[in-house]
């Protein structure tokens, strides 16, 4: 049975390859050793856990009460700056950082350094699923802002060996010309800003498929994990493409493996759940359910039991690629707080663009109105009159309700760097 292993060690691939009893034996042990650390110091766990005798048994986590954002805001609300969810006194912390506030107002959260090596660690998985490694040249298309990013991918890069090449405070065409000139080898950015880079390099024609690019990662939408969306970024930078999954809140929990059929679970250092949103109970297989993540090596800023509003497909271990760490099919297939009903038939907009990418359309999005107290939703195209009405009959096929789409003229709508906003509410 796998025993304690210290994280700061680099990847441990044994363990992506153990038996689900080991695995959780090691989260319970890792688990027990987390909240032995910080409920002495961490006022919110303290006060939301009570008196809560160690160690505990998988029974009694299954009993703890979930931590929500709203909750973490409120705290920061009520003991500004930081709230109470920080372990340590404030000079501990080394790292900033920011949500980015796409479904409200943006959460502060600090790393110490710590932590910040797990962050680290954490995306060794990534790029060793991925086939990086230190030979690498690592291209960032990401502003280095407060908001996450990648930022702990640049981390980890530089731990790795491989050459980082940041991308911030240049505009797309410059990007462009950076990473053919430095002969970058890897991407990392949103699927949708690789596909913005993609229109960028044809419309000056930039030779982006003759580039040194082998393998693309990418994270902050579920675009990646869709067919579609990764075929068509391949296509353009002749190159393997992969999805990744974490939260500035959480860590670097999610990749893709080789197959790249959806995300892996880093289990050595996260445990999941998929529960029912509505009753919070755990998601028989093949359901769709909310993730819930608990970070393990974070004591600094732990979230434990986490709902992270993310939509899953709940699966049986195990994958092709040999790995047995939990596989969550298709990757994040929405947000709770996205769902659209549309006359009694659940829409979420990751499966809308799965059916729009696959025809000839620039960018599009999603206009949520409400007639007569009935949800409408219409889709904006930036393509011909023909495609938007083909794209119309095959969301009727697909999704067995009609939604009407209209095009709009090429480059009208709004690009994104980071997590695009294409669902405009308009009720």
């Amino acid at each position: 049975m796998f025993t304690h292993l210290d994280w700061r060690s680099v990847h441990h691939p044994e363990l992506e390859c153990a038996g689900p009893e080991d695995i959780r034996a090691r989260q319970l042990a890792r688990l027990n050793e987390l909240l032995a650390a910080i409920l002495p110091q961490n006022e919110f766990y303290a006060r939301t856990f009570g008196a809560l005798a160690l160690p505990i048994s998988w029974d009694a986590f299954r009993r703890l009460p979930f931590t929500t954002k709203a909750e973490l805001v409120a705290d920061q609300d009520s003991a500004p700056p930081h709230g109470t969810i920080a372990t340590y006194p404030p000079e501990r912390y080394t790292i900033y950082h920011q949500t980015s506030g796409t479904t409200g107002r943006p959460l502060v959260v600090l790393d110490t350094a710590e932590s910040w090596e797990w962050w680290s660690e954490c995306w060794q998985y990534v790029y060793a699923a991925a086939g990086v490694a230190g030979r690498d040249r690592i291209f960032f298309a990401f502003s280095f802002g407060p908001f996450i990013g990648f930022w702990s991918a640049h981390e980890a890069a530089r731990r790795l060996g491989a050459l980082t090449i940041p991308g911030g405070g240049l505009d797309s065409r410059a990007r462009l010309r950076l990473l053919l000139d430095t002969e970058a080898t890897v991407l990392l950015c949103t699927p949708t800003y690789a596909l913005h880079l993609v229109e960028v390099a044809r419309a000056h024609n930039l030779p982006i498929r003759d580039s040194a690019v082998r393998v693309t990662i990418h994270a902050g939408e579920p675009g990646a994990s869709i067919s579609a969306v990764r075929a068509r970024i391949e296509e353009a930078f002749g190159a393997r493409t992969f999805d990744h999954a974490g939260g500035t809140e959480i860590g670097a929990y999610g990749y893709a493996c080789e197959r790249r059929e959806g995300l892996h679970v880093n289990e050595a250092e996260f445990i999941a759940e998929v529960v029912d949103p509505e009753t919070g109970e755990p998601c028989a297989e093949g359901a769709r359910g909310e993730l819930v993540i608990t970070n393990l090596g974070r004591a600094g800023w732990p979230v434990i039991r986490y709902r992270t509003g993310d939509v899953v497909v709940a699966a049986p271990r195990g994958c092709g690629c040999g790995r047995t760490f939990l596989m969550l099919p298709g990757g994040i297939v929405g947000r709770t707080d996205d769902l659209i009903i549309l006359r009694g038939v659940n829409v979420f907009p990751s499966a809308v663009e799965a059916i729009v990418r696959t025809f000839e359309v620039g960018e599009f999005r999603l206009v949520r109105t409400r007639r007569n107290a009935l949800e409408e939703l219409t889709v904006e195209l930036e393509a011909s009159d023909d495609v938007a009405q083909a794209v119309a009959r095959a969301l009727r096929e697909r999704l067995a309700v009609r939604i009407p789409t209209r095009a709009v003229p090429a480059g009208s709508l709004p690009r994104f760097e980071l997590k695009a906003r294409r669902l405009v509410d308009a009720r």
